[in-house]
């Protein structure tokens, strides 16, 4: 196994959960864990130490490497040489580029979001419109695909949320089928000493310039009658409520891969509505005007290791139908993630995602190709769902008696 960004986040999230799968002989994957060699690539790489004491059950099974991905001759060569079966891409490496790779060795992959270094090295170009950008390059390419077998976008959101979806949907009659999707989240994540928070600095439990990606340098982005559409207005000037049961948000639409994805195989409108903690909330709308000046704040990952977290990240999905609304959702605790697996609830639930579908790759038999979750669930055999409730137990699930409507009947505009 190959694990590309090994050094970040949700590295972290998975190796946590790896370490479990070495020791629980009730895992899908313990008989693989225990004694697969494990290959850790980045180019800012940690010492070996930090591995080790992290995660002592697999300390004598890591092999660490420090170069660019860039270098895919470089790449090859290492997968042909560890006779790697499986490539875990957590990186900010060019998605297209490493599947090429894949493709050429034919051996699996899988990752959790969508990167094209092409795009991030001429945003200017590309400026409100990167996500789509990215699926117009990725899809020249990806049925193109015939010697490896990939999972693309398998984390939370990209990849639980499709699961999510596709659950509910089992239980729909032909004649009751939704006229909505919306992926929702509400994190609420900070310090639990909000002292420790500088006022002008971004904070966000995942990678601050991915969200600002989404956050400031995007249009707001929907789907209807499978095709995407834009709002001509910045994220943060609009507002859609969120209502699951006694849980009531406002949330902000923004690009995300799940939602193109699921609405590409259903006629449904779909949208990602995201609400973030309250600080970065405020720091984003008291620079709604000027909202490039935020690129050159100072921005940090809420990291319990650094210091106590509180507050939970709640992700879900909301069906909306003509008289009604269906949901489902999980939502987990910083402190109770922290406690077992030494990471934050984000990258937890990230994490999930990764090891149900690197689960799939590695006992399910797929056939030979590229899919997206949605993909994946609709048109193979496989367990994705049973691998997913190893680790992630809880969902809650629900119904409102009443529908507060498709987007532009929930929609609040704060411009001013």
């Amino acid at each position: 196994m190959t694990i590309l960004g090994s050094a970040g986040g949700v590295a972290n999230g998975i190796l946590s959960i790896l370490n479990k799968s070495a020791i629980n002989e009730n895992d899908p994957l313990h008989h693989i864990m225990s004694k697969c060699e494990i290959h850790l690539i980045d180019y800012e790489q940690k010492d070996a130490s930090t591995y080790s004491q992290s995660f002592p059950q697999l300390k004598g099974q890591f092999i660490l490497h420090k170069y660019d991905l860039k270098d895919t001759k470089q790449f090859v060569e290492h997968l042909k040489t560890s006779q790697t079966d499986v490539v875990i891409d957590l990186s900010w490496a060019d998605t297209v580029e490493m599947m090429k790779c894949c493709d050429e060795v034919g051996i699996s992959y899988v990752n959790t979001a969508l990167e094209n270094t092409m795009i991030d090295e001429n945003e200017e170009l590309y400026e409100g419109f990167g996500l789509i950008e990215r699926f117009r390059h990725l899809e020249k390419y990806k049925d193109n695909f015939s010697n490896l077998t990939a999972i693309i976008g398998s984390g939370m959101n990209p990849g639980v949320v499709q699961w999510m979806v596709h659950e509910l949907l089992k239980t729909d009659s032909p004649e009751n089928k939704p006229i909505g999707c919306y992926i929702v989240e509400h994190d609420n994540s900070f310090y639990k000493n909000p002292k420790l928070a500088k006022k002008d600095t971004i904070y966000t439990t995942w990678s601050p310039e991915c969200f600002l990606d989404e956050a400031i340098l995007s249009f707001p982005m929907f789907m209807q009658h499978y095709n995407p559409l834009f709002f001509y207005e910045k994220v943060y000037n609009l507002e859609f409520k969120v209502k699951l049961g006694d849980i009531e948000f406002d949330g902000c639409l923004m690009p995300h891969e799940e939602v193109y994805t699921l609405c590409k195989q259903y006629d449904m409108e779909g949208g990602f509505l995201y609400k973030v903690n309250e600080h970065t909330t405020k720091l984003i709308r008291e620079n709604i005007h000027d909202v490039d000046n935020l690129w050159n704040h100072e921005m940090k990952v809420l990291d319990p290791n650094e210091a106590p977290l509180i507050g939970e990240d709640l992700v879900g999905v909301l069906l909306v139908y003509s008289d009604k609304e269906r949901y489902m959702y999980n939502v987990l605790s910083n402190q109770s993630i922290y406690s077992e697996y030494k990471t934050n609830a984000t990258y937890f639930q990230v994490a999930c995602g990764v090891y149900a579908s690197l689960s799939v790759l590695f006992l399910d038999n797929l056939e030979k190709g590229a899919y997206y979750v949605d993909e994946l669930l609709i048109k193979t055999k496989n367990n994705f769902g049973k691998y997913l409730t190893t680790y992630m137990t809880d969902f809650v699930t629900g119904e409102n008696d009443q529908s507060d409507g498709l987007l532009h009947q929930r929609m609040k505009n704060l411009r001013k």
